[in-house]
């Protein structure tokens, strides 16, 4: 999925530049513009892309609900009642 660009004006990127780059090492990518005109893109090296917060949040909570796993109503299953002819 691709993602929308955040469009930002030349001032708020250079008052914000650190805040900016934090939300491009998590996958953001932003157009910046001078008098409403694009004039530059900033966007991470695919390489090097580090998960926000949220996104590590979110990753933990999967590997917690797989831990756990998920009832799908099927009774208790044991390797023999998987392997019945």
């Amino acid at each position: 999925m691709t993602r929308m660009a955040k469009t930002v004006t030349l001032r708020d990127a250079n008052q914000q530049f650190a805040h900016c780059i934090r939300e491009v090492e998590a996958g953001e990518v932003f157009v910046i513009t001078r008098n409403g005109i694009p004039v530059a893109r900033l966007s991470p090296i695919a390489s090097r892309l580090v998960p926000s917060e949220r996104q590590l949040a979110a990753l933990e909570r999967i590997r917690e609900a797989m831990r756990e796993g998920l009832p799908i109503g099927a009774g208790k299953l044991d390797r023999d009642a998987l392997h019945e002819r």
